[in-house]
């Protein structure tokens, strides 16, 4: 069943909705088992978010899985991401794809059944219904834009209860994202919109008239890419009256960490969040997603050692910045850290440590992670098979034991050839110890006001208004600089630094580094397929842009057609 729930304004007053399983089938008897039905999906969304940040993270620029003393080969699974190598046969697509229209599904079935439903018998007003009807078509535009970015060919399904009014193969990119224009459009002037200041509160993990414009923005951000149409004027249409306040109060928060932390169903950032929480779902502290962006023997250093998500791993880090003769490379695009060190006063570039009564700072771990044990002695976190106590470089070789400063005899840097020292990695969510109250406790941020702005900044650079794209991103970056070091890191005319097209992607990357987006930027900007970076050429050609359809999915359905450039 669906646990707590505020699910209305106006409707309940109890906590933060969390969501969990729930039959819909002949289940329709209390207000609260109409409620319980129309959120079901959503746990099922928060579950998907995973596979999409596999494919848009790990094919991308910034982010690497290199093989560490023997770990995380897994068949060349993550190297052919990397490489753009991947075949029909690859399953985080196929996870993608399943599970995008296993959620398009399930929000069919809900909207249908509650399109049966009359609000009076239930006790909700015809405004608080059209609010829930709303909440599963918004759900369901979520997971077809997902569709439209992945794979931009895919079917399209309205119904669950009538497959008539569903296409039986593909459809041409514009007629979803029409579908998706429209739903989105008609869903704003259904939801609700958030009423005050002081975060989503108990209504996190509900779309409002804000969540839903901000899906438009990312679908008119990307509009060029989908469908072959600049619609950059309605991106900055929508992303304007969202800043503006015009459906509903939203600010940056004062710190980059606050839209991740343990109470972020009290930060104004937050337009859409899935509700979280140790004793319930987490997907966001997985594997796939952030538990498994920091050493195997994290623990020690965190000291969460009984967190219900269990033992850490070291599957992300981020793309090295230098060569194993200690020379920075010369790659335009990766080299995040080093994107990152280009403005040295950062405060994200602290050394990450949890600082207690659930406050952490800094984003980044490196060097060496030292931690006190049981009798007040001061060690070091060691590798995986304690064969080494670990030195975090922003490189990738077989460093082992060496010491600071000293680099591996094996020049070769690629993929293969990482340990367990082999680039820094990264603590997005905070990993609270187990005194904390907050462990575990962050919301998964889907989207934040930051993204709209960034948008709005792209769609003014795009049309050659670079003072005012400028202004609009040094409003979140001044959070991240000292005050009196602004002049220095601000881009111009309120800084010194001066934005190129390449420092505005340079910035996407910083900002929402590891938020399962780069992927979506690099295709945007025209360098996913023509860039180079670390350990990876430029592509033959652009295929790879869209991902392949698996074999099996077609085995499945024989009326669908590969993408173009894979084979069956």
């Amino acid at each position: 069943m669906v646990l707590a729930t505020t699910v209305l304004t106006g409707c309940t007053n109890l906590d933060e909705t969390l969501y969990d399983q729930v039959g819909t089938q002949n289940y329709y008897n209390t207000k609260m088992d109409v409620v319980r039905a129309t959120f079901r999906p959503f746990e099922h969304a928060f579950w998907s978010i995973q596979s999409r940040h596999v494919l848009n993270e790990l094919s991308a620029d910034q982010l690497i899985t290199p093989t560490r003393d023997g770990w995380w080969d897994d068949g060349g699974r993550w190297r052919r991401l990397h490489y753009h190598t991947w075949t029909v046969e690859d399953g985080d697509a196929q996870t993608e794809w399943n599970g995008c229209f296993q959620g398009i599904m399930q929000a069919n079935y809900v909207i249908e059944d509650l399109n049966t439903l009359s609000p009076d018998k239930f006790g909700f007003t015809e405004e608080e219904f059209n609010n829930l009807k709303a909440q599963c078509r918004a759900l369901r535009a979520w997971f077809y834009i997902r569709l439209l970015d992945a794979f931009r060919n895919v079917p399209l399904a309205v119904s669950y209860n009538d497959v008539s009014q569903n296409s039986v193969g593909q459809v041409e990119p514009k007629k979803v994202f029409d579908f998706i224009e429209s739903e989105l459009k008609e869903s704003i002037e259904l939801l609700s919109a958030k009423e005050s200041l002081g975060g989503n509160g108990g209504n996190q993990g509900q779309w409002t008239k804000a969540g839903a414009a901000a899906l438009l923005v990312r679908l008119y951000l990307n509009a060029e890419k989908y469908v072959g149409e600049d619609h950059y004027a309605d991106c900055e249409e929508y992303a304007q009256k969202i800043v503006n306040g015009v459906y509903g109060p939203y600010q940056l928060a004062a710190t980059w960490d606050a839209p991740f932390d343990w109470n972020n169903e009290t930060c104004d950032e937050v337009i859409f969040g899935f509700p979280a929480s140790q004793g319930y779902s987490f997907w966001h502290y997985q594997g796939d997603t952030y538990w498994w962006t920091v050493p195997a023997r994290a623990r020690y250093y965190f000291g969460d050692a009984k967190a219900k998500a269990g033992d850490h791993n070291c599957k992300y880090a981020a793309s090295p910045s230098y060569d194993l003769n200690g020379n920075l490379y010369d790659y335009t695009l990766g080299m995040p850290i080093q994107k990152f060190r280009n403005y040295s006063e950062d405060v994200r570039l602290k050394l990450y440590k949890n600082l207690g009564n659930s406050k952490r700072e800094g984003l980044f771990l490196y060097g060496s992670l030292e931690y006190k044990d049981d009798n007040g002695k001061t060690l070091k976190v060691k590798s995986p098979n304690n064969d080494y106590d670990l030195y975090i470089r922003d490189a990738v070789g077989q460093f082992k034991g060496l010491p600071e400063g000293q680099y591996p005899e094996n020049k070769k840097s690629d993929l293969t050839t990482g340990d367990h020292n082999s680039g820094w990695h990264f603590c997005k969510y905070p990993f609270y110890s187990d005194e904390d109250e907050g462990q575990m406790e962050s919301d998964y941020v889907e989207i934040r006001l930051a993204e709209v702005i960034y948008s709005l900044a792209e769609c003014k650079f795009r049309k050659g208004q670079v003072d005012e794209a400028a202004e609009l991103l040094n409003s979140v970056r001044k959070r991240n600089y000292p005050q009196e070091s602004w002049s220095r890191n601000l881009y111009a005319p309120e800084g010194q630094v001066q934005l190129t097209e390449k420092e505005l992607l340079d910035e996407w990357g910083r900002e929402f580094f590891a938020e399962s987006r780069r992927r979506i930027d690099l295709v945007r900007f025209g360098k996913f397929n023509t860039g180079s970076w670390w350990d990876k050429s430029a592509d033959a050609d652009n295929h790879t842009e869209i991902f392949a359809i698996t074999r099996e999915v077609l085995n499945a359905n024989h009326n669908l057609v590969q993408n173009p450039g894979y084979g069956k």
